[in-house]
């Protein structure tokens, strides 16, 4: 029996064979860590529903910091938990407020060494739990959102921040947002859009790990699960309107998202691994029905293969440990 020359198992033989040949890469530098600060912690709280994930005090989140800078993650993105909550989310825009001050405390830790990243929306701050305030009849205010957004944005970059992330999808967002930060004085600050951002089942345990006060959903301006041509859509608006980035978030129920906003556009796209894709593989190892390990380096690993060149992930910091050994 003859069997054909071209044998492609010849190229699986070896680990060294196998790393020489592959197609797509995962590596440190394309992984940024969110990072939840608390306002009242004096020690990091553990978030039940997302396993080794904490909301941090301002001095373990510096330490967290530095670690991800360490192992050569490419940014920490920083998401506030405040003590006090109001209707219009004042407390994103006080200097002092805790994520403002996390902002400085990081950009002063980690200096050029880490992208330090920020969260650019309300729902932590509005007692409402919504991405925006409300008018009088409780439907979020996009024009008046557009106002607050831009305030935030400059004190973001009064804090330090390298890259603010307006994740609320109001209608015009990034351009109001780049019209303050240029006008500011801070056109160094980039822009990382929500651009595809869906509203998805998987976000419950991020709502444990801001303290959401969410009551209802937000369908109304996060897209429809059905819709793809629209998310690209959405991200080359946001390139017309200044973004510097545009995200696909969550990714593993969105990898085609992910592949047609890459073939469409020419700026580096992102995608977040979002908390309820966290827990699920977390879920699963604990029982003992997956491998742990090999888990997250595949998940990670099927993000960047659809198109994302880089990927928000709550295992950054142990994916990049993993990829040392």
């Amino acid at each position: 029996m003859e069997f054909p020359t071209v044998r492609p198992r010849r190229l699986r033989r070896t680990p060294a064979l196998r790393a020489m040949v592959a197609e797509t890469s995962l590596e440190a530098r394309q992984l940024v860590l969110p990072a939840f600060v608390r306002e009242d912690a004096t020690e990091p709280v553990p978030i039940s529903s997302m396993p080794g994930v904490v909301q941090h005090t301002r001095s373990s989140l510096k330490a967290a910091a530095a670690e991800a800078a360490e192992l050569g993650l490419g940014g920490i993105m920083l998401f506030g938990v405040p003590s006090a909550k109001d209707a219009t989310g004042s407390g994103a825009l006080d200097p002092g407020g805790i994520l403002n001050v996390a902002i400085a405390d990081v950009a002063a830790e980690v200096g050029d060494a880490l992208t330090v990243m920020s969260d650019l929306c309300l729902d932590e701050f509005t007692s409402h739990g919504h991405c925006g305030v409300l008018d009088a009849e409780g439907r979020v205010d996009n024009d008046a959102t557009l106002e607050v957004y831009a305030e935030m944005a400059r004190a973001h970059a009064a804090a330090g921040v390298d890259m603010v992330g307006p994740s609320g999808m109001m209608d015009g967002q990034v351009r109001v947002i780049r019209s303050a930060l240029d006008e500011a004085g801070a056109a160094d600050v980039a822009i990382l859009a929500y651009s595809a951002k869906y509203a998805s089942a998987f976000y419950g345990p991020f709502r444990e790990a801001v303290g959401s006060s969410l009551q209802g959903d937000r369908r109304t301006y996060q897209q429809d699960s059905g819709n793809a041509v629209e998310g690209v859509r959405e991200a080359l608006l946001d390139i017309e309107e200044g973004a510097d980035l545009v995200m696909v978030k969550p990714a593993l129920a969105y990898l085609d998202v992910i592949r047609r906003v890459r073939d469409a556009v020419d700026v580096p796209v992102v995608a977040y691994n979002i908390s309820g894709e966290y827990s699920m593989v977390e879920a699963a190892a604990a029982n003992g029905w997956i491998e742990r390990e090999p888990a997250i380096l595949e998940t990670l690993l099927s993000i960047r293969r659809a198109g994302a060149d880089v990927v928000l992930t709550y295992w950054a910091a142990e994916a990049a440990r993993l990829l040392r050994r």
